[in-house]
């Protein structure tokens, strides 16, 4: 019987304003609010909200026989917070039906993974303490930003403690295998690999509204039945995609969110069942190890890194940022940790790409890659000043970071002290008023 496995990713950019050179050292905001909430705004309207409702009416219709998984950056939850908190509601909703599950990914979106392996593991921490805050569920499976995946990231995800973790099916990399089987990283074997079915994943999620597409209009039927096709000894199907593909991408005037409806009975009538992650990983064995010794993603069709490290600007301005990581994994102050993850978000490197335009990029407010590498440096050259204002560079991060726990260590003390000190004088107090003559 083959089984499907449907994974959602949910992602927020905060966008950038324009900052110019001589802000530096006079603004320490950077950005644009306006475009933050029209934004969230819009693909909650016009995606997030339908589409959630969709799938929870889905799981509803289907008595739990239709299942999926689904991940949030901890940036785009922030977001939500602020603009858009009826998405989050529906994401409890479905929380609440059980037929969810909820997977660990970078709280900014961002490519730690590909820097500092100290900052990639705190990035992944919190963003899980914001799934379980949410949504009362710990991940145990993992899903990097857009799928980013090579043996040696595999091996930092075994290490955090996960079992199994979601990347890309590139035919590059597989070669002769399908990606319909279960495999294992190659340094860290216990590290089970789902692969994405590249073809029927953008099906949907590129494909689905194009008149000019040989197989269109796809129908749920005509879907069900290149799964069915499939040959029998497939362990599953993974269709992975952006959430706001569903509304953004495949308008909602496409029929899109029907389409998705209609699977579940046209599943059951050719024995396809629904699976998430952390099921698969239970109850199948891997195959093969799968051997990535290159950084591989879902991203163009090179499904590499090159829209984020490409050119000499991507890897100056990404340089730049994790020289400061060792300093802002030891900071206190809340205003640089929320900088530093919104700085992270791997679109910041994507608007700065020089490769040809791919279907669907915008680069917002930058009329080209230098425009927005201009304009990134300008905010990163404040905010590295900041830094280096709070933790000078002559002072070694070990010297630092024990001047700072020296520092910590005795506002405990003293707070312990003035606790000591309520507590003495309401004893003095209450032996005072005992002590005082009584009124005849």
């Amino acid at each position: 019987m083959k089984t499907v496995c449907l994974y959602f990713e949910m992602h927020q950019i905060i966008h950038l304003k324009r900052y110019r050179f001589f802000d530096i050292g006079t603004d320490h905001y950077y950005y644009d609010d306006y475009e933050n909430e029209r934004s969230i705004s819009e693909i909650a309207e016009k995606s997030y909200v339908p589409a959630l409702s969709c799938l929870l009416q889905m799981v509803k219709d289907n008595k739990k026989a239709f299942k999926f998984a689904i991940s949030l950056s901890g940036c785009g939850i922030e977001q939500m917070e602020m603009h858009a908190p009826q998405v989050l509601d529906l994401l409890k909703e479905l929380a609440d039906t059980g037929c969810v599950e909820f997977l660990a990914e970078p709280y900014s979106h961002g490519l730690a993974s590909l820097a500092n392996e100290d900052c990639f593991r705190i990035e992944v921490q919190r963003q899980m303490e914001k799934m379980q805050e949410y949504f009362g569920q710990t991940p145990k499976v993992f899903r990097n930003s857009s799928l980013i995946y090579s043996n040696d990231i595999g091996r930092q995800v075994a290490a955090m403690g996960f079992k199994g973790m979601l990347t890309e099916g590139a035919k590059h990399v597989l070669g002769w295998k399908s990606p319909h089987f279960m495999y294992s990283c190659v340094e860290a074997p216990n590290l089970k690999l789902l692969l994405r079915d590249v073809e029927l994943s953008d099906d949907i999620s590129l494909r689905f509204n194009d008149s000019s597409w040989s197989e269109y209009p796809l129908f749920a039927d005509k879907y069900a039945d290149k799964i069915a096709a499939c040959p029998d000894e497939d362990q599953m199907v993974n269709i992975f995609m952006e959430l706001s593909a569903l509304g953004m991408a495949q308008p909602l005037s496409s029929n899109i969110l029907d389409f998705l409806s209609a699977l579940p009975s046209e599943f059951k009538k050719r024995g396809i069942t629904f699976s998430t992650p952390t099921e698969l990983f239970r109850k199948i064995k891997a195959v093969d190890k799968l051997d990535v010794p290159d950084t591989l993603s879902w991203v163009d069709e090179e499904r590499d890194v090159s829209c984020w490290l490409g050119n000499s600007m991507q890897r100056e301005a990404f340089n730049k940022l994790y020289s400061l990581a060792d300093r802002l994994m030891i900071t206190r102050d809340a205003r640089l940790i929320q900088d530093w993850y919104y700085l992270q978000a791997s679109n910041n490197f994507r608007f700065m790409t020089t490769k040809a335009n791919y279907v669907g990029f915008n680069r917002g407010i930058y009329t080209d890659p230098f425009d927005a590498f201009t304009n990134y440096m300008n905010i990163l050259g404040d905010f590295i000043n900041r830094v280096n204002t709070l933790y000078p560079t002559e002072i070694d991060n070990e010297e630092l970071n024990g001047y700072l726990t020296t520092i910590e260590n005795m506002g405990r003390e003293i707070d312990n002290k003035d606790k000591e000190i309520l507590r003495l004088k309401t004893k003095l107090e209450k032996f005072e008023k005992k002590a005082e003559p009584k009124k005849k």
